[in-house]
């Protein structure tokens, strides 16, 4: 009989991911971040479009430091998702299948989405 040479115990921080898996675990993550803020979302555009008083409690709410550091998280899901989703579509379509290529293109990914963070950043704060 052969030796079960699984391993037992399985550190997950000791595991050192390349690009395309970090960026494909932040695909699935911003994801789930973005489906979870759609409850919120939503409560905040009802109330701020039923009148002058909730959109003026509404713009209140989101200048408060808790609720600008999930904005910008939000913002990162929202530009990681868009951009990581892309690639996929053209990994799928047999473009940037490669492993340079697909190095290449999770590199884009993070630089699109920072930059789209630091446009929000610079937009919105300052």
């Amino acid at each position: 009989m052969l030796a079960n040479k699984r391993p037992i115990y399985l550190n997950l921080f000791k595991i050192r991911l390349p690009i395309t898996g970090m960026v494909s675990l932040a695909h699935r993550a911003s994801g789930v971040l973005l489906f979870l803020a759609i409850p919120l979302a939503a409560y905040l555009l009802e109330l701020s479009v039923t009148s002058r008083d909730g959109f003026d409690y509404v713009m209140n709410i989101l200048q408060q430091p808790a609720l600008k550091l999930l904005m910008l998280a939000l913002v990162w899901g929202l530009a990681h998702h868009l951009f990581a989703g892309i690639r996929f579509l053209l990994i799928d379509a047999d473009i940037g299948v490669e492993k340079s290529s697909a190095r290449f293109g999770a590199w884009l990914v993070i630089g699109a989405e920072l930059m789209v963070v630091a446009g929000f950043v610079f937009g919105a704060w300052l």
